[in-house]
């Protein structure tokens, strides 16, 4: 028995079966851009927008509320991940995705169209946290539905660079949305970008689902009917039959999901509300550090094929814990765009080990009939606790006087990150989605 449309990953899988999955890869792979292209838009035009819906206030509150509405998208992720994770299991992945990207462009669309505080008064920052909720849901089912499907499909040696294309293209959606914000700021004066400018981004996302909704179409399914059939499939039961796999991904994730907002979206604010660089040097220098951040993820994932997923996590676990502290002290001080560029690329390096296999190593930790929801539910409560909070604390502590605390608290998620992963399973020895391709290749 093969899985619909995708076949069994066999050692002798030909040059067809190959090319096969490269293509799944890359379709996939476009949708989840879109979707975080959609999501991160938010995060990069803020500063411009902040003003509109939070008039009268100072530059720190306004990012601040702003800050709290984007950590309202990452409350309702736990809420996406198990509506799109039970859909992904019991119907298909495709389906899934497919459901996904469409609300993302409804999100954004709304987010285009939004009235401002001046129009509509305090309705305005109302609907601003509805479209944020849509726009959470949908990442909120995107993640573990991507990252199981790109992981099922990916050939057994080479499943770890395959698998880092999530992050690259995830990367890549950040990184479009920031030069989407450069070449507007080339473009226009700020007072443009203040009063319509910022909706732009918002219009080309909402396009841009469009054609990933079609290219989505194509893909084949990777799950039998059998599977999603099978007793317990994507329910929140089946799901806490592996409590061992659910709590190591909660503790991950809850260091690598703080580390990757606090050095991408958070940084760019960091830069410019601590270290009061200029916006629009702040944008040019996390271009360069997206771009090279992004080319990362692939040779490392290829890496965790050699050395093993539980030995990547170890690594970035030591080094957040003894470099993070120095690294956020020195960039609180910067003036020079070079040093900051480098200071920010010291931690993006070390989170490579984490980010290049972040899905991968959730999905190989549980079995198919759960996997979706298993994936994306843990992830999504560890990244909402954590990675989505990363800015609003940040700015919150900033507020009372204490940014100092920020590099510790990271530091300590670190920590309970590298304890994870010191205690988890290898997964070079119990990956189940090992297991699924034996299943499949004896029936």
């Amino acid at each position: 028995m093969t899985a619909e449309g995708v076949t069994a990953n066999r050692p002798e899988a030909d040059a067809r079966d190959v090319w096969r999955r490269i293509r799944a890869i890359i379709g996939s792979s476009s949708g989840n851009l879109v979707e975080w292209f959609d999501f991160y838009t938010y995060s990069f035009t803020s500063l411009y927008f902040a003003p509109e819906f939070f008039p009268d206030q100072d530059q720190t509150t306004q990012l601040l509320k702003t800050a709290g509405i984007f950590a309202v998208g990452f409350v309702v992720r736990p809420i996406g991940s198990w509506l799109f994770g039970r859909i992904a299991d019991q119907r298909g992945r495709r389906t899934s995705m497919l459901i996904s990207v469409l609300m993302m462009c409804g999100g954004c669309l709304l987010m285009a169209a939004l009235p401002t505080y001046a129009v509509i008064g305090r309705a305005a920052p109302v609907l601003l946290t509805v479209a944020r909720l849509i726009q959470g849901l949908s990442v909120g089912g995107e993640y573990g539905t991507s990252a199981t499907y790109m992981s099922e499909v990916a050939l057994h040696r080479h499943r770890g660079f395959l698998g880092s294309f999530q992050y690259f293209t995830l990367i890549g959606g950040q990184l479009l949305a920031l030069l989407v914000v450069v070449v507007l700021e080339q473009s226009l004066t700020k007072s443009e970008l203040r009063s319509w400018g910022w909706r732009i981004p918002f219009l080309v996302g909402a396009s841009a689902a469009v054609v990933a909704f079609y290219l989505r179409r194509s893909l084949a399914e990777t799950t039998s009917t059998t599977v999603r059939r099978a007793a317990r499939a994507g329910t929140l039961r089946g799901v806490f039959e592996h409590p061992r796999a659910f709590f190591t991904v909660l503790g991950f994730t809850a260091g690598g999901s703080l580390y990757f907002y606090t050095f991408t979206t958070y940084m760019q604010k960091y830069l410019v509300n601590t270290a009061h660089m200029e916006v629009r040097t702040t944008s040019a220098v996390m271009t360069a550090v997206l771009l090279c951040y992004m080319l990362l993820q692939p040779p490392f994932g290829a890496l965790s094929d050699r050395i093993g997923r539980r030995n990547s996590i170890i690594c970035f676990g030591v080094l957040g814990l003894f470099t993070t502290v120095p690294v956020l002290s020195a960039l609180a001080r910067v003036s020079d765009p070079y040093l900051a560029f480098a200071l920010v690329m010291v931690s993006l390096t070390g989170l490579s080990f984490y980010t290049s296999i972040s899905g991968l190593v959730k999905a190989e930790l549980f079995p198919m009939h759960v996997r979706a929801l298993g994936v994306g539910l843990s992830y999504a409560i560890a990244n909402a606790a954590f990675g989505g909070t990363a800015e609003f604390v940040g700015l919150k502590l900033k507020e009372a006087g204490y940014e100092n605390l920020f590099p510790w608290y990271a530091t300590l998620m670190c920590a309970i990150t590298l304890a994870t992963a010191l205690v988890m399973q290898d997964t070079r020895k119990t990956a189940l989605l090992d297991a699924d391709e034996h299943a499949l290749a004896d029936t």
